[in-house]
């Protein structure tokens, strides 16, 4: 992933002090702790499952805005002005009147030329201060109210719009707004549709999967690590996922699952498909963790679940289950 940022300005919101600066020139692109901060984080926040993809309604004003900049008849500055007084207005609105310093970025990942927004909520850290006291230097601790997020650090809400296809990937908080629950990025910025994240389908999947199996009284460890094992190995395919096809590899044998499993997809807000990081899907199913009522918890690869070289899933006459684990060469402690 190559990061080229093509242009950046930062405004300040200051909400504690009652200041709201507007900068009137961009950020230096050739700075080196500019473009750092600003390629780092945007590879952080680009890459997050967690956030959502939406699109803009039809009488969205942003749309328009964004428009009139990609097609050269707005410029930088006043577009990014124009994102900054919605936000102020906002959150002035809100019930919580955070601080916060607004990035607007125009950036190309490799050929792909993207426009982000990213609020950046002020934290409060410490820093030295060196002061005359009496006629000597006292150097001195004090808080300080306006800290951007460090590199290690992830930026709390944020939007990327696609230049190409104006899709939208972000992440925002809910909060109150003249008494209704509202998201400022969304609802009052965008006025864009918000889909679910791929992080939260995954689990949505998977508690889905569960139940089903749990309702019709087939082994639930079974069933999800089905799903899990078909998640990974359909990401090795392609990066999108189909419920549909998911539903008929874990309950093959039975179509009135199959068609349980979908309404619930349906009702969940699961999309008909869903683009998944290959990564990101290894990572979460390449293993399956199951705790017994007797309080051993036992972790395994999703894929050894149907072999029972190394593990086997016995059910007892008198209803009870054992697990066998089989070809241990050698047991560490941890």
């Amino acid at each position: 992933m190559i990061i080229t940022i093509n242009k950046a300005i930062l405004h300040i919101l200051d909400f504690n002090s009652g200041v709201t600066v507007f900068s009137e020139q961009e950020l230096d692109t050739q700075s080196n702790s500019v473009v750092t901060f600003l390629s780092k984080h945007i590879e952080k926040s680009y890459n997050d499952q967690n956030s959502k993809t939406g699109t803009f309604y039809p009488n969205s004003k942003f749309k328009v805005q964004i428009e009139d900049y990609l097609a050269g008849t707005l410029d930088f500055t006043s577009f990014s002005v124009y994102v900054a007084e919605l936000m102020v207005e906002s959150i002035s609105q809100s019930d919580v009147l955070d601080s916060t310093d607004l990035l607007v970025c125009d950036f190309n990942i490799d050929s792909n030329r993207v426009i982000a927004l990213l609020k950046c909520s002020n934290k409060i850290g410490f820093i030295h201060q060196v002061v005359h006291d009496n006629e000597k230097i006292k150097n001195d601790i004090i808080n300080h109210y306006a800290i951007l997020p460090s590199l290690s650090q992830k930026i709390d809400e944020y939007a990327f719009i696609d230049a190409d296809s104006l899709n939208i990937r972000f992440i925002d908080k809910k909060r109150s707004i003249n008494g209704n629950d509202a998201y400022i990025i969304a609802d009052n910025i965008l006025e864009c549709s918000s889909l679910i994240s791929p992080k939260d389908t995954l689990q949505l999947v998977n508690t889905i999967t569960r139940m089903v199996a749990e309702n019709h009284g087939k082994s639930t460890v079974e069933a999800v690590s089905k799903t899990k094992n078909y998640i990974v190995e359909n990401t090795g395919v392609t990066e999108y996922l189909n419920p549909v096809e998911l539903s008929k590899e874990v309950f093959s044998a039975s179509p009135i699952m199959q068609e349980e499993f979908m309404r619930e997809v349906k009702t969940a807000g699961i999309p008909e498909i869903v683009k998944i990081d290959k990564e990101f899907a290894i990572k979460k199913g390449k293993s399956h963790k199951i705790k017994t009522d007797t309080g051993i918890e036992i972790t395994f690869p999703v894929d050894y679940f149907q072999n029972k070289e190394y593990i086997e899933f016995i059910n007892n006459p008198d209803g009870t289950l054992s697990i066998e684990l089989r070809n241990i060469g050698k047991i560490t402690n941890k």
